[in-house]
């Protein structure tokens, strides 16, 4: 299979899946509020692809929350070939992927986010994850969230969780508070040693994060919360926030691939506090 197949073939999987999460989204929030969409491109005057992220506000179940999908391609700036796997001699790329970032209005659903990304330079890997982030802890959540990624993993290989778990926990992590974003989850890079087997992989994480948001809102949907625990969540946003915009390698690389700037910040909550 030559590289322009896979290429259409994984876009299409990532536009079919972020009609699929729009669907269930506007099923949980039973269709009464309906996402905002915009298409973009990445170059008005050249052909370099472009993207579509949709934006659904102030819910009766989502505060915020963003579907994002994108192909994009040309030369990577000079300073930054060297940063990225096959650039290092020839700046052209092509990248597509889908990212959902979930912030709800009841403080007791923790955020949820998630992402997949096929990128092309002189080699061509997967990578992707998801993550969830509380703002009020729940032991038996975290072992359920945690048990669902396991057996997912292990449908494909049983090294998968526990490396991709730990990648996760160093990954979502800020040094400056020495503390984690959240529960963790799973997160992968460089995927490239086997096309067929990758791909089902990355389809196999689509489908799981999708029921994964299905089963914890539907969970908490009518649970009831108080003051305190909105203030909590304020300040948790406030990590979320930090995370993205000192540490988050898919906002640096948006940013600097010439992205569209509203949908590469869509993963910010609404409102954040500091103390």
């Amino acid at each position: 299979m030559n590289v322009e197949i896979k290429k259409d073939i994984v876009s299409n999987w990532f536009k079919i899946l972020q009609d699929a999460f729009c669907d269930d989204i506007c099923k949980l929030e039973k269709n009464k509020f309906n996402f905002k969409s915009k298409i973009w491109k990445r170059n008005i005057k050249k052909d370099e692809g472009g993207g579509e992220y949709r934006i659904l506000q102030n819910g009766k179940i989502f505060e915020k929350v963003g579907v994002n999908f994108s192909e994009v391609y040309g030369k990577f700036p000079k300073q930054f070939q060297k940063n990225i796997l096959g650039a290092e001699k020839d700046p052209r790329f092509w990248a597509s992927g889908i990212s959902v970032v979930m912030h709800m209005k009841n403080p007791l659903i923790p955020a949820m986010h998630f992402n997949t990304r096929y990128i092309c330079t002189q080699q061509n890997w997967f990578g992707g994850g998801m993550d969830v982030t509380p703002s009020k802890f729940d032991l038996t959540e975290k072992k359920e969230f945690h048990k669902i990624l396991k057996d997912m993993c292990n449908r494909h290989n049983k090294n998968y969780y526990k490396r991709y778990k730990k990648w996760c926990d160093e990954y979502f992590y800020l040094p400056h508070r020495k503390e984690s974003r959240g529960i963790g989850g799973i997160f992968f890079d460089y995927k490239k040693n086997n096309f067929e087997k990758d791909f089902k992989f990355v389809r196999d994480v689509g489908i799981t994060f999708q029921l994964i948001f299905n089963k914890i809102i539907r969970k908490k949907i009518n649970k009831k919360w108080t003051t305190k625990d909105k203030e909590n969540q304020y300040i948790k946003r406030g990590r979320y926030t930090e995370f993205n915009l000192l540490y988050d390698r898919g906002t640096k690389f948006g940013l600097q691939t010439g992205g569209n700037v509203e949908g590469i910040l869509m993963s910010l909550p609404p409102l954040a506090k500091w103390k």
